[in-house]
């Protein structure tokens, strides 16, 4: 009943279910917890409610999301910033790409989203499976307009370093290479004091 008032963001039900005793954290046959699947769908009512009642923020679904990943990955902003409100996400968790939630926030082109990560203690050169940073990802997979601009100075910014991949080549080569003179600049110009 509760992952179904979850999924549907029906709060005041959640609220009544989570009052008579329903658990909290009980999973689908994906391992989504209510709180993962209002996340997906966006419900902040529903996932606010279920974080002050102490939902796990960190529970792994079967492809290793959990609503603190998927809430970043996806620029579900509300909820990521209640569940940072609650000090109990894992800064330091991975998703099945071995990411931690700025790499995905920033190849997705969400600039609140990685700034929001930004204010807390995540590792901004983080590398994932790929042998990528969240720089590298914004350059990589963006398409060098506006957004990625963005998201590429928040990074420089921030004080992300010119890691490079796997073949030698940092994010000012990438950038360089895919003709994104304006990403390429920025890398160039270091961080604004």
């Amino acid at each position: 009943m509760l992952l179904e008032a979850a999924a549907a963001g029906r709060a005041d039900e959640v609220r009544t279910l989570l009052a008579e005793g329903a658990k909290i954290d009980g999973r689908d046959r994906a391992a989504r917890t209510p709180l993962l699947l209002a996340t997906h769908a966006n419900h902040v009512d529903v996932a606010r409610a279920l974080i002050e009642a102490g939902a796990d923020v960190n529970a792994k679904d079967v492809i290793k999301d959990t609503p603190f990943l998927y809430a970043g990955a996806e620029g579900r902003n509300e909820i990521l910033k209640a569940i940072l409100a609650s000090g109990k996400a894992n800064l330091k968790d991975t998703n099945r790409y071995g990411g931690v939630a700025l790499i995905p926030a920033s190849h997705h082109g969400y600039p609140e989203t990685v700034r929001i990560l930004l204010e807390t203690d995540i590792d901004i050169d983080h590398v994932n499976n790929l042998g990528w940073t969240a720089l590298l990802e914004a350059v990589i997979l963006g398409d060098g307009g506006p957004i990625y601009q963005e998201i590429v100075g928040l990074l420089v910014d921030a004080g992300a370093k010119g890691i490079p991949d796997r073949d030698g080549k940092t994010p000012l080569d990438h950038a360089r290479a895919s003709g994104f003179q304006e990403i390429a600049a920025r890398i160039e110009a270091g961080p604004r004091k």
